[in-house]
């Protein structure tokens, strides 16, 4: 019995030990690890749509972080360098894609960004992002000679002026890149009596110019601004080509009577072309031109302007004390609330226009009693795709497109003024029509192309076919298409009086694009004189004080010809230019 009681003492001792052994086991052994993120260094490239087609970038990493960025190929405008150059710099600080497009640039924005996302997830690197401690610019008052307020097309004429006259200037522009609407012009820029249209054995003269835009614009023109612009048009255009702009192909546009529309190489939209030209001079000359830096208020002593006040992207404000002020901000286009206070029949319009064009200057320029004219003069593009508010330029008609219906017949002289063919086209079923157009149209410029890569252009090899895309009565298109031709043939246009019949609609592939009026030019603005001197409601000049483009009013009337906004911005922002830096000489 005592043998047995120690034996069974043992084992349970035993069974204690062996539990704990195994406990003990269980508490040491080490715990499985994941297998840590393999770190990648490689150059990859990717991919993104943009708003004219494919953004390629090229991507370096090293141990799974970005190093480097490069736009390697882009068919968006030119004004988007500086939207790449401030997101690479976004993406590297942060390591991460995910950072916020560039208002104005959206679609730009997106392109660039998705051609990161895809080039890091090809060579499979995780991104850990960091954390970027945003440190506020710092801001003091400075001096300059000119404070030029808006760096698009009128802005950068007049700065550029100013500079080779000796002025020291300073540009500053709100949005994050320059060029305002200049971006978004295609067309081409209305000059009379050049040695292009000689060289066509096209007659014309500054004279036959201000006929047709006076008529264009209801008589409602400044006389004496309209006779510098047409005057000074070729001049200036002269003047443009000397700084590498090529302006020598001619064509037609609306409200024109003979082929006067000077457009970019290639077709080249002739905003992105003089914008690359200004980008290349602001860099030569070496103007300062602050981004992001937004305008507030003019500075004066009594009735001369001392400088204007600023704020940077951080809120942080700062004065910029100068000897003359030139606005150049452009209308407000992109402020529904401003038009509508004007122009109550437009609420809920559409706009063409860039997203700056909120008419800043007009509260800016209050407390100087600035005299307004036309303000209530607000021009619609008669040729918009709805909903995305994506223009279709006027050149598109002078290269020989139609306009139809959806019952597929044509309406109106395509070729008419602006606001003569969207009243048409707003009376017609659904207050939108077609564009219709051939091969041989759609190779007349390489912007054309463009609408056909963002979807806009839709294209069949039949008119049979393009009528189904377009829902409309397939044998009603032919014939208005057979008609229209035999207008080109007989050169005389019985229906509604083209006076440009160049192109019979017979070369597949066909083309079609639904287009309805939106908001495009607001042609009123601050009062100027010849000088481009404000002027305020008692008649006297604003001392210091000069605007150019589309801030103004008075030039264009109750309605702008299409081509003529570049030739306003230029020969007027060089005219503005040159004053202020003789003012400033005094």
């Amino acid at each position: 019995m005592k043998f047995k009681r120690m034996l069974s003492l043992l084992l349970a001792f035993m069974l204690v030990f062996s539990l704990a052994a195994c406990q003990q086991n269980e508490v040491e052994e080490p715990a499985e690890v994941e297998n840590e993120e393999e770190l990648v260094s490689a150059v990859v490239q990717g991919e993104g749509n943009g708003k004219y087609g494919t953004v390629k970038v090229e991507v370096t990493l090293e141990n799974s972080e970005i190093k480097d960025i490069k736009v390697i190929e882009s068919s968006e405008s030119g004004f988007t360098e500086p939207v790449f150059s401030q997101l690479i710099q976004q993406v590297i600080d942060t390591n991460s894609t995910d950072v916020d497009a560039i208002t104005g640039a959206t679609l730009t924005s997106f392109a660039f960004i998705n051609g990161v996302k895809d080039a890091v997830e090809q060579s499979g690197a995780v991104l850990t992002a960091k954390e970027v401690q945003a440190g506020e610019e710092k801001v003091e008052d400075v001096a300059t000679d000119i404070v030029i307020i808006g760096a698009g097309g009128a802005g950068l004429t007049a700065a550029i002026e100013a500079t080779n006259a000796g002025a020291e200037v300073i540009v500053v522009e709100k949005n994050a890149f320059m060029g305002g609407n200049t971006n978004y012009a295609t067309g081409g820029m209305n000059v009379a009596g050049t040695k292009y249209q000689e060289a066509d054995g096209i007659q014309d003269s500054a004279e036959l110019f201000y006929a047709d835009t006076m008529k264009g614009g209801k008589n409602l023109n400044n006389p004496e601004l309209l006779k510098v612009m047409t005057e000074n048009s070729a001049d200036t255009l002269y003047w443009l080509e000397s700084m590498g702009a090529d302006l020598s192909q001619v064509g037609i546009s609306g409200g024109q009577s003979v082929n006067r529309i000077h457009k970019g190489p290639g077709g080249m939209p002739v905003g992105t072309h003089l914008m690359d030209v200004f980008g290349n001079q602001v860099k030569n000359l070496g103007i300062d031109v602050r981004l992001n830096t937004k305008a507030v208020e003019i500075l004066a002593d009594g009735n001369t302007v001392t400088g204007i006040k600023v704020e940077n992207k951080d809120g942080n404000s700062y004065e910029i004390n100068a000897k003359a002020v030139i606005l150049a901000s452009g209308g407000f286009g992109a402020n529904p609330d401003m038009v509508v206070k004007f122009k109550p029949e437009l609420e809920g319009f559409g706009t063409t226009n860039a997203p700056g064009a909120t008419g800043d200057a007009l509260a800016m320029v209050e407390k100087l009693d600035v005299s307004l004219t036309d303000i209530d003069q607000i021009q619609t593009h008669p040729t918009v795709v709805p909903i995305i508010n994506e223009m279709i330029t006027e050149g598109i008609r002078g290269d020989g497109a139609i306009l139809v219906n959806h019952e597929g017949n044509r309406f109106v002289n395509e070729l008419e003024t602006r606001d003569v063919v969207s009243k048409a086209i707003l009376d017609q079923e659904g207050a939108t029509a077609f564009l219709v157009l051939d091969k041989q149209v759609y190779d007349k410029a390489s912007t054309y192309e463009k609408y056909k890569n963002q979807g806009l252009l839709k294209e069949a090899q039949t008119l049979a076919e393009l009528a189904e895309i377009m829902k409309v009565d397939a044998a009603t298109l032919e014939e208005t298409v057979t008609k229209y031709n035999e207008a080109v043939k007989a050169k005389a246009d019985s229906e509604f009086g083209r006076a440009s019949l160049e192109i019979e609609l017979i070369t597949a592939p066909y083309y079609a694009v639904e287009v309805s009026p939106a908001i495009h030019h607001t042609m009123g603005g601050v009062t100027i004189n010849t000088s481009t001197q404000v002027i305020n409601n008692s008649g006297e000049v604003v001392e210091g004080l000069y605007a150019a483009g589309e801030v103004t009013g008075g030039v264009h009337g109750a309605n702008r010809i299409g081509g003529n906004a570049i030739t306003d911005i230029t020969v007027f922002g060089k005219i503005a230019g040159a004053n202020a830096a003789a003012f400033v000489a005094k």
